[in-house]
């Protein structure tokens, strides 16, 4: 990731409702939310939401889907990914011991699940 896009995406997050519009859509993993539950769900007019939409879209962080009559995003998990190593790359010098608390708090929630054999 180039610093210019780094930039962008930190800045599509750096506004309220695009922020909480994220954090909702990663809530809702893998099955995506459509467009006008999303305006409903953050009380934001469904044309402002469209906006906003349109900011994380082009940063890389949202995906779209046409459904039927509806638009379903979901996060581009992806795009946070390569957020994410963009600012740990150089993680305190190169320093495994510095990071390991850093990436043992960042996966908690994100453990895989064991499957039944």
């Amino acid at each position: 990731m180039e610093i210019s896009s780094a930039v962008n995406t930190l800045a599509a997050l750096a506004q309220a409702t695009r922020l909480e519009t994220f954090r909702l859509l990663v809530r809702h993993e893998p099955a995506g939310v459509p467009a006008g539950e999303l305006a409903r769900l953050l009380d934001v007019p469904q044309n402002t939401m469209s906006a906003h939409l349109a900011t994380l879209s082009r940063a890389g962080l949202v995906k779209s889907e046409r459904q039927s009559r509806s638009i379903i995003y979901r996060a581009n998990l992806d795009g946070l990914r390569e957020l994410m190593l963009f600012l740990l790359k150089d993680c305190c010098g190169g320093s495994a011991a510095l990071c390991a608390p850093l990436i043992a708090e960042l996966t908690p929630c994100c453990k895989p699940q064991e499957r039944p054999t």
